[in-house]
């Protein structure tokens, strides 16, 4: 049960020296949430009430089957983008059908996750490499920036997951900007960016709003122009039923897995983070989307749309002292304590304060750095970084993540397909061998060529490894063996099988033995079972390259150089 519930694992040993680090840090997340989950239900294209509705149920719902104890699980800036993304297509924004779209893709988000942790899937972390994150979450950054202009500027610009449409269509309508509004949001960029080089403890959104509002209300700037939020209901969410039916599953199941697997990767990556500076737990991604799974289930049933781990709450909430889950029930308490009593003051707060929140908050997602890094040490993967952004600001985020897995898995491929193989020489006075590329002086033979394979023997590769071995081999006159240094070699195929077969046949036409040295048990038990050498042959393994060549090179076995001629299973 604590495995399914880690609640019963921390809160029966409850200590009070606790307490105080998870209410300061739960009433300060709290506090950053507020204007933070109204303004990503602006990026989703939702009325700002429903970012606070996803801000309660999906706290306490995690906190009861998480297994990281500082991870804030709300809305965040890049799953609202694609839930903005999908459901555009859907419905009109706005509409009825376009809420109720938004909250049933967190149920079917749901689902996915959870049954994905259910069949133990958390493995799925692998499948994105750090290049892909990194320029997807670049370009998502300014795709949600960029769409934040039209608050920022108070005109009415499209809505795109292109950048270069968004900039196009502000070029084309920047002589009608709203000059107040500009003003306005600016100031609020400066004065959120401003309080956190100050006091990165001070909740500088907080504080934006608040001056906002009361610029808004002391100038009656809404009269002059001045976009505001107005009516936000009051109350907490009412429980309503999923649709279940087949239009709306078949609508939103592709993009609901899609997002399933971004959110996850998200919190899961921000989970260990955390779980690296404070090892005192450790967090199990089965049991990560067995919890986000049940805090999108149980929140779309109380109108939330998709959540997951957000990185900048997250480190506030660990920073600010937060020991347990309980930080995050208290933070779910205060957004639902605004609910109840609170949101008449949000009347008169400015779109623009709103976009400014957003842009503040995205623009730490740009990752120079780690570019620069790549493009000094890596090029392949400074390439993929480059294409999955580029590709990501072209065509929007779900092509582009799709396109940077593609990409990753294509390099990996390539790079199975054309193993690293080095061809080997004796250092002098030792039985050691190295790579003739890298060492000088080594020892050579006429008689015996030496390589060592440092890969698997498997589909994508045997060609490859047959025509460089049949190739250097046949390039030597008076060669009489070929040594393989297979120690590298952790598994052999049933295609690699047919390709050795055939390379030992074309080298032995050739009057070319090949020895094979230093290979695994499992390895050698292939080869017995495929009949590629005699059984308990003592000339074709040998415990170490040195032996094999001095066999080579002698002509015959002798107790120092034997083969091995052991237990098949050792």
């Amino acid at each position: 049960m604590k495995q399914f519930l880690p609640i019963l694992s921390w809160l029966p040993n409850y200590k009070k020296a606790d307490l105080s680090g998870d209410v300061f840090a739960g009433i300060t997340v709290g506090i950053m949430l507020i204007p933070q989950g109204m303004a990503y239900a602006l990026i989703a294209g939702l009325p700002p009430v429903y970012g606070l509705y996803a801000s309660v149920v999906p706290q306490i719902i995690y906190a009861i089957f998480g297994t990281s104890r500082q991870l804030s699980v709300a809305p965040v800036a890049m799953d609202s983008l694609l839930v903005a993304t999908g459901v555009s297509v859907m419905a009109t924004e706005g509409s009825e059908a376009y809420v109720t779209y938004a909250i049933m893709l967190a149920f079917f988000m749901g689902v996915a996750q959870f049954l994905l942790g259910a069949i133990r899937m958390g493995f799925i972390t692998n499948l994105l490499a750090k290049p892909v994150i990194s320029g997807f979450t670049s370009a998502a950054a300014l795709i949600i920036g960029l769409n934040q202009l039209k608050y920022l500027l108070g005109v009415n610009l499209e809505k795109s997951n292109q950048v270069h449409r968004i900039i196009i269509d502000a070029f084309g309508k920047v002589g009608d900007t709203h000059i107040v509004t500009l003003l306005l949001g600016v100031a609020g960029i400066v004065l959120i960016k401003g309080i956190k080089k100050v006091n990165p403890k001070i909740p500088g959104a907080l504080v934006a709003v608040v001056a906002g509002i009361l610029v808004v209300l002391v100038f009656g700037l809404h009269n002059t122009g001045v976009s505001i939020v107005r009516e936000v209901p009051e109350g907490l969410p009412a429980m309503m039923l999923p649709d279940l039916s087949m239009e709306t599953i078949e609508k939103l199941l592709p993009l609901s897995l899609t997002i399933a697997v971004v959110a996850f990767m998200e919190a899961f990556s921000v989970a260990k983070a955390i779980e690296a500076k404070r090892r005192d737990y450790k967090v199990n991604p089965n049991q990560e989307l067995i919890a986000l799974g049940a805090a999108n289930i149980v929140g779309s049933l109380f109108q939330s749309y998709p959540v997951t781990g957000g990185f900048s709450r997250s480190a506030v909430n660990n920073q600010a002292g937060a020991n347990t889950p309980l930080a995050s029930i208290i933070s779910a308490v205060l957004v639902a304590l605004t609910l109840l009593f609170l949101t008449p003051l949000f009347y008169h707060l400015p779109h623009a304060i709103l976009a400014a929140i957003i842009m503040v908050a995205v623009s730490g997602l740009v990752d120079l750095t780690y570019a620069k890094t790549l493009w000094k040490t890596n090029k392949i993967e400074f390439a993929l970084l480059l294409a999955t952004f580029l590709i990501t600001l072209q065509f929007s985020m779900v092509p582009g993540i799709v396109s940077g897995i593609i990409l990753s898995i294509l390099i990996l491929l390539f790079k199975a397909a054309n193993p690293h193989m080095a061809i080997l020489g004796r250092v002098q006075g030792v039985g050691e061998f190295r790579n003739v590329k890298r060492f000088k002086d080594l020892e050579l033979w006429e008689e015996v060529f030496v390589i060592r394979v440092d890969a698997p023997f498997a589909f994508v590769n045997i060609q490859t490894i047959k025509d460089r071995i049949l190739n250097e081999a046949l390039s030597k006159k008076g060669l009489k063996y070929v040594v393989i240094d297979a120690g590298s070699v952790a598994y052999i195929d049933a295609t690699a099988v047919a390709g050795l077969r055939d390379l030992m046949e074309s080298l032995e036409q050739k009057q070319i033995k090949v020895l094979f040295a230093e290979v695994i048990g499992p390895v050698r038990d292939a080869f017995y079972r495929n009949n590629l050498v005699p059984e308990n042959s003592e000339e074709f393994f040998f415990l170490t390259t040195d032996n094999a060549v001095n066999f080579a090179v002698s002509g015959q076995n002798k107790p120092e150089n034997k083969a091995i001629a052991l237990q098949r299973n050792a």
